[in-house]
């Protein structure tokens, strides 16, 4: 099942059930008017989702119509709680010796990275990035999501497949020159972390078969101002999803809607497979360099965050942003 959330002048818009081509929608809103709302009654409004999915595949739904991605808000334009790891080892081990750091303490921890970020209001799938400066070094992460039914405290691992209900692409903005000074003081992300986005469709967990094991085991493809940046692949993630919820929920419950992220997507054969963020490739040039050779983004810069199945089609349809210059409105 593919879900999505179109316009309608409301902050949460409304749910829609897409096609499995992406290419045709029907309103689920005699469900639920918005994709939080079904999280609240999942139980309840699941199966009668699936049914009206059903219906979509078959040609039997009433008031169809032509699915625009560049005019669908993110699933969940809005929610409780975005959290977000850093899931894969070798993004942290590139990072950790560009800038000087011991890799050792993050590659052994015990416990994943996370921290939490800001889950008010989140960009669209296709559309600007405003911000206020390029000399924040701007930059795109490409990730790979889940979001969660109500996740009670004290969840294991090996209970939490349960709870995943919907799997999607993000792409975590970021800007860089604050990340030092953050990392520093060691109370989590602020100015570093700006709004994040994800793709204009969410898919149940079914959608991608075999290659969903508790990672997304299919290559992500990046592009920037139209140029292929890095297509790695979600299945050398270091922790499995279930294992980050096991980590968030041992001391608090998890509201339903709450959005896991994976961290910057990486593979140790990143030679080969690129990159899915503008810092990874800069640490890349400074251990095999000596300096940096890529800048980060600028206004007007594009970038495209997308996954295909086995028979080359896209499953969540693309994130595709333009960073612009932030101006406030009097």
């Amino acid at each position: 099942m593919k879900l999505a959330t179109i316009p309608n002048g409301t902050r949460d818009g409304e749910l829609v059930v897409v096609s499995a081509d992406l290419s045709r929608a029907v309103s689920a809103r005699e469900i639920a008017p918005n994709l939080l709302t079904a999280f609240e009654d999942w139980s309840s409004a699941e199966p009668k989702l699936r049914a009206l999915a059903k219906d979509l595949a078959e040609d039997l739904a009433k008031n169809t119509f032509a699915f625009d991605q560049a005019t669908a808000l993110s699933p969940l334009p809005r929610s409780f709680q975005w959290i977000d790891g850093s899931c894969f080892k070798n993004h942290l081990y590139l990072m950790a010796k560009a800038t000087g750091r011991d890799p050792e303490i993050e590659m052994n921890s015990p416990f994943p990275l996370m921290y939490q970020g800001m889950s008010d209001d989140f960009y669209r799938p296709h559309g600007d990035i405003p911000l206020p400066r390029e000399e924040d070094n701007i930059d795109f992460e490409a990730e790979v999501g889940i979001v969660l039914d109500e996740v009670p405290m004290g969840t294991t691992a090996a209970e939490a497949p349960q709870y995943v209900r919907l799997i999607l692409l993000i792409n975590d903005v970021s800007c860089r020159v604050y990340v030092k000074r953050e990392i520093t003081v060691g109370f989590g992300w602020m100015n570093a972390k700006p709004s994040t986005a994800f793709s204009p469709v969410a898919v149940t967990p079914d959608e991608l078969g075999a290659a969903w094991t508790g990672k997304v085991e299919l290559p992500i493809r990046v592009d920037w101002n139209g140029i292929r940046f890095g297509e790695p692949n979600g299945r050398e993630m270091s922790y499995t999803f279930y294992e980050l919820i096991e980590h968030a929920a041992r001391t608090r419950k998890l509201a339903a809607g709450t959005i896991f992220g994976s961290g910057t997507i990486s593979n140790a054969d990143y030679r080969n497979v690129g990159s899915a963020c503008i810092a990874e490739r800069r640490s890349i040039e400074m251990l095999e360099h000596g300096e940096h050779r890529t800048g980060f983004m600028k206004f007007g810069d594009t970038v495209r965050i997308e996954m295909f199945d086995k028979d080359g089609i896209s499953i969540f349809g693309a994130i595709e942003q333009t960073v612009t210059k932030y101006e406030k409105v009097a």
